[in-house]
Formats: C-alpha cells, sequence, structure tokens
C-alpha cells in the first residue's frame, strides 16, 4: 500500500501536508475530495481506522455546519455521516493513510509519524519551521 490524501489543494493545512509528504520520497495517490467524495462505506472505514467518532471529522469553518446544527448533541452518527455525505466539505481534512496507519493531520506536521522516512526539516508555507522528530 502507498501513501493515500484526501487532500483539498485549497487549504494550507493540506497543501503542508502533501508537501511534507513529498519531502520524505513518497508520492502519494491523491484524492481530490471534494470532486470525488469517499462512499459512505469508505468515510465509515475512514473514521475506523483513524479511531475516530463522526463528530470529530467534521470541519466548521467555511462549511454549512452553523446553518445545518450540527452541533446539536442529539444527532446520531448516521445523521452526522448523511451530512458529509451530502456536503463533503465539512469532513475536514486531510486524511492520510499509510502502512502504519490513518490519521486526520492536523496540524500538518502529524503526517510525518506516518511516514518510513520522514523528512527532519520542513517550512511550511507560512514560514513556521517543523523539525521531526521535534527537538
Amino acid at each position: 500500500m502507498s501513501v493515500i490524501i484526501y487532500h483539498n489543494p485549497n487549504c494550507g493545512t493540506s497543501r503542508n501536508t502533501l508537501a511534507m509528504i513529498k519531502a520524505s520520497g513518497e508520492s502519494p495517490e491523491v484524492i481530490l475530495y471534494l470532486e470525488t467524495p469517499p462512499s459512505r462505506e469508505r468515510l465509515v472505514e475512514l473514521l475506523a481506522m483513524m479511531k475516530l467518532p463522526p463528530r470529530e471529522l467534521l470541519r466548521r469553518k467555511g462549511t454549512p455546519y452553523d446553518e445545518l446544527t450540527l452541533d446539536d448533541p442529539t444527532l446520531s452518527d448516521d445523521q452526522l455521516i448523511d451530512a458529509m455525505m451530502a456536503h463533503p466539505i465539512l469532513i475536514n481534512r486531510p486524511i492520510v493513510i499509510t502502512p502504519k496507519g490513518a490519521k486526520l493531520c492536523r496540524p500538518s506536521e502529524q503526517v510525518l509519524t506516518l511516514l518510513d522516512r520522514p523528512v527532519a526539516h520542513f517550512v511550511k508555507e507560512d514560514g513556521e519551521h517543523v523539525d521531526y522528530p521535534p527537538t
């Protein structure tokens, strides 16, 4: 299995994560999840792989989260997944899968724990320096 990233090129965190993957010598499979959303079955599988409940994968900023009142604690996991299926922008990103596991990589440097040969030094788009392992 290679590295897979569920990516949104309009997201700085997602761009930084993809750049760290490439700087580490990997050629990931890039899934532009807004253009090609995961199936319901795949989304459920991703949640299980990341050991996350659906609520923890919901993105609030720049989404219809508030309009859909997704902060309602009575909503079931199935209802939250339904919302993500209807509005893929609600799926937080980037999600990265490697042979070492799967993770929502926020912040982007979390991806380094999933890579075989993680880059030791990286400069993010905003100029922040990342050292791995952290010093």
